[in-house]
């Protein structure tokens, strides 16, 4: 059953209600050019969260100038689409799992939309004496490659659906529709040199920061 509906005036939530997710009450802006599409999936998902049993059992298709992605949803979310904007909502706003996957759901489709109209980014910084970054190719594949202290280069392949720069040595920016992907592979490439406390030299994602530590004087 198809559950993104058409709503004119109809009031979609009681004010007074004392259960609802504030990020999931929260409408999402849906550009002209984004359709968004909440289908059945032919065979439901069983998943375990927690102590509770989670039925998958329909998909959102979000198409956008960028490209397309998809997002599994619960058999208990409701997609209702008024022109330009896109409520989500739960059968049971009672219920304990409905109400905390109900913000998750709302923040998820959201960033699907962003991704396929305005795409993700994410910036790595690169701190320290002669660290520097490089995109390359590497068995006829793109590939990034560090330095970053170690003795050998370092690096990663990229993958065929992120776009990956180095704009300066420095400097690395990761650029792909899909949230979730662009920050999985930022996280990877941090991995081979997080920022460590005492000089500061490392790799940074984003507007991350640490506190620097004194270092202990024998």
């Amino acid at each position: 059953m198809m559950l993104l509906r058409s709503v004119g005036s109809k009031r979609l939530f009681s004010s007074s209600s004392q259960r609802c997710s504030n990020i999931g009450m929260k409408a999402i802006l849906v550009p002209q050019e984004v359709s968004i599409e909440i289908q059945p999936l032919k065979q439901s998902i069983i998943k375990r969260k927690g102590r509770s049993l989670l039925t998958l059992s329909q998909q959102a298709k979000v198409k956008g100038p960028k490209g397309e992605l998809t997002l599994e949803l619960p058999d208990f979310v409701v997609c209702e689409r008024d022109h330009d904007k896109l409520t989500v909502s739960v059968k049971d706003s009672e219920n304990r799992q409905q109400r905390a996957l109900w913000g998750t759901m709302r923040s998820l489709i959201n960033n699907h939309v962003i991704g396929v109209t305005d795409g993700h980014l994410s910036i790595l910084k690169l701190v320290g004496t002669g660290y520097r970054a490089q995109v390359e190719q590497k068995d006829g594949k793109p590939f990034i490659s560090v330095k970053v202290g170690a003795s050998i280069q370092q690096g990663l392949f990229i993958p065929e659906n992120l776009t990956v720069t180095s704009p300066a040595p420095t400097r690395i920016i990761v650029e792909g529709v899909d949230k979730q992907q662009v920050k999985l592979f930022a996280a990877r490439l941090r991995e081979f040199h997080p920022p460590e406390p005492y000089k500061g030299k490392g790799i940074y994602v984003d507007d991350e920061t640490i506190a620097l530590k004194a270092k202990k004087i024998k």
